[in-house]
């Protein structure tokens, strides 16, 4: 493989170094522009990749902010999710709860996505720990207005331009979002079950300089959403800003990239308790404020050889956060208030270098990072006298985690063997050291003392590309060391430390270090493109996990599918008409930890058509569900089921210049 050639044919449209030649040897996912495109939320489009698991089956727009994380092969989904999130090199995790809201980025503003399978170790380091999600957003590709509606009184509006010279551009994008919703329930409702509703708004400016080899850009970024969870009372707001500012040389032999982040968030979220016969729901938790700020940065340079490049950089990333809160809901009224939180820091440093030796690529790279969680903190107080009646200062924590990943790769003609063994970690996010949480009638504390999940994995592969198709399929192992999850430690009505109430029917739960993961798989994807008019793609991911030791020892991780398949087509029968279909399959999952409870299978079809007027304007049609599928997404302990959307209709114009 000529890395030089490579890098000759490389445009520079964006200020991050282009994809190393040593990135063949990792298993890796593009989704399709197309699904982008048509997406009406990010994580529907990243959801095709088989393997790719949201917390719970419902999207972001139903799903509560807390749970929007994401994580790769399905051995071991949280809330927090395990996956690494960037866009354009800016980490989008949340810096209080690791999680993404998948609403403040538009899909109209983002160019393609990349999901790389396995632990990051290398320039990705913390939080890569099943993987990472690369998005590029979009560039030169002026401008856009879509319009819709559908059932559910659901609209969305969005817009994005960009305006451009040799030296400059700007883009602008705004998007709007709402739908009136669904009730969960459907058998046992009662007056306390009411519609799962959404409303978001998100907003996004980038301004961009190149002078000769140099590249500057500064991206401003801000979000609104809420939302009810499907009962009365129970309800969240979530809000955020972001801005980065990146310079970069990103051609030649020597390549360089600097970028510097702020993030802050806040998140407003209520809880209920419900009756027995789900008659009605009492308060339960008012969490009133959770003010976030997170900032770091990243470096990089690269040197560049005939058959050879090295990398080297460093990364930095901290968070400052605290959940605000009143609960303890007697007499009409909230009688405690909570305030916990602290602080983290990860700092790391990596080298990275391949070479291309005979028909053989080989690539590997070492880091190693230093966590730190410190000023930790959690107060309750009597909200009538403010006095004291639980204060807990955690210990200070301080760990350095060594990981490193090596790969190899080589082409026999049409087809292409690789290979790579890799170790990461994830740090426990402040949500997961410091704040309790409430669903339904289940309880999960929070634990100051987690110490970082470690993993080490292997995957093999082989593939090929043909004139209008390519394939790949491989197979892959794991082990999580101190996985982090809520551990079921005795069912309600109770009370349990430290003087939690928790009602008939409800568990209650602590998040820990619950012993080791062992996962294994196959994954494999196909796609191709038949005379110019049919697209098709097909993949799909089997993941056998397990706790190894533990308390969990013998069950499968909660919220993780041994199957997933994802299936599309797209149909252009005349050159002005574009029909969609779009199929993703899961195997049952656990609700829970005990795996007492058990979501069934599920299928959901998406069909759509678009049909170009005239050049610049088009108008589609999409139903969703089109099959009405049971989309079981969540299970209480006294039995009662929570189903996503049923089949929704929607119909929209899209404008482009």
């Amino acid at each position: 493989m000529d890395c030089q050639a490579a890098n000759e044919d490389i445009v520079i449209v964006a200020p991050r170094l282009p994809e190393a030649a040593g990135e063949a040897a990792y298993s890796a996912y593009e989704i399709d522009p197309l699904v982008i495109e048509t997406a009406t939320r990010l994580d529907e489009a990243l959801r095709t990749a088989p393997g790719v698991s949201t917390f719970r089956r419902n999207d972001s727009a139903a799903a509560n902010p807390t749970i929007q994380g994401l994580s790769i092969r399905a051995s071991a989904p949280s809330g927090a999710g395990r996956a690494l999130v960037t866009l354009d090199g800016q980490p989008l995790n949340d810096p209080f709860g690791g999680w993404v809201i998948w609403g403040a980025v538009p899909p109209e503003t983002v160019a393609s996505a990349t999901v790389l399978r396995g632990a990051g170790a290398g320039p990705y380091g913390a939080g890569a720990l099943t993987g990472t999600v690369q998005l590029n957003e979009r560039r030169g590709q002026g401008a856009a207005l879509s319009l819709e509606g559908g059932e559910r009184v659901r609209s969305r509006a969005v817009g994005v331009g960009e305006a451009r010279s040799d030296a400059w551009s700007l883009m602008l994008a705004a998007s709007a979002q709402q739908d009136d919703g669904w009730i969960p329930v459907r058998a046992g409702r009662g007056a306390a079950d009411t519609k799962a509703w959404s409303e978001s708004v998100a907003g996004v400016a980038r301004f961009e300089w190149r002078d000769g080899e140099r590249v500057f850009a500064a991206r401003l970024g801000g979000y609104s959403e809420s939302r009810g969870a499907g009962l009365v009372g129970a309800e969240s707001v979530s809000d955020g800003a972001s801005l980065s500012v990146t310079l970069a040389a990103p051609a030649g032999d020597v390549a360089w990239r600097v970028q510097a982040w702020a993030m802050s968030s806040d998140l407003y979220n209520t809880s209920v308790a419900t009756a027995p016969d789900r008659s009605t729901t009492t308060p339960a938790n008012e969490q009133y404020a959770t003010p976030a700020f997170g900032w770091g940065g990243n470096a990089a340079v690269r040197w560049t050889g005939d058959a050879y490049g090295i990398e080297a950089g460093a990364d930095l990333r901290t968070a400052d956060g605290e959940t605000r809160e009143r609960f303890s809901f007697t007499g009409g009224q909230f009688t405690r208030n909570r305030i916990a939180g602290g602080r983290t820091l990860t700092a790391g440093a990596y080298v990275e270098g391949w070479r291309d030796i005979g028909d053989w690529l080989v690539t590997g790279g070492a880091r190693v990072d230093q966590y730190r969680a410190w000023d930790g903190a959690r107060v309750e107080r009597l909200i009538a006298t403010g006095a004291p009646v639980l204060q807990v200062t955690p210990e200070d924590t301080e760990t350095v985690a060594p990981t490193a990943r090596v790969g190899v790769w080589r082409a026999f003609g049409e087809l292409n063997v690789r290979g790579a063994a890799y170790a990461g970690f994830r740090p426990p996010t402040l949500n997961e050291l410091h704040r309790p949480f409430r669903v339904g009638n289940d309880v999960t504390e929070a634990n100051a003392a987690l110490q970082p999940e470690r993993i080490v994995g292997f995957d093999v592969g082989i593939g090929g590309a043909h004139a209008n198709w390519s394939w790949e399929a491989g197979v892959f192992a794991t082990r999580l060391e101190d996985a982090i999850v809520n551990v079921t430690l005795g069912a309600g009505p109770g009370t349990f430390p430290p003087g939690v109430f928790v009602p008939a029917g409800g568990a209650y739960r602590q998040r820990q270090n619950a012993g080791a993961i062992d996962a294994a798989g196959i994954e494999a994807e196909a796609r191709g493109d038949w005379s110019g008019r049919v697209r098709w793609r097909v993949a799909l991911n089997y993941t056998k996990a397990e706790f190894d030791n533990g308390p969990l020892a013998g069950l499968r991780p909660a919220q993780s599918p041994e199957w997933s398949v994802s299936a599309g087509a797209d149909w252009r029968p005349f050159d002005t008409t574009t029909l969609s279909a779009a199929l993703i399959y899961e195997s049952a999952r656990f609700e829970d930890d005990l795996n007492a409870r058990e979501l069934d299978p599920a299928a959901v079809l998406d069909l759509r058509a678009e049909q170009r007027l005239r050049a610049g304007v088009s108008v589609y049609a999409a139903l969703d569900n089109a099959l009405d599928a049971d989309v079981e997404t969540a299970e209480s302990g006294d039995g009662i089921e929570s189903f996503g959307p049923p089949r929704a209709f929607r119909v929209g114009l899209l404008l482009r210049r």
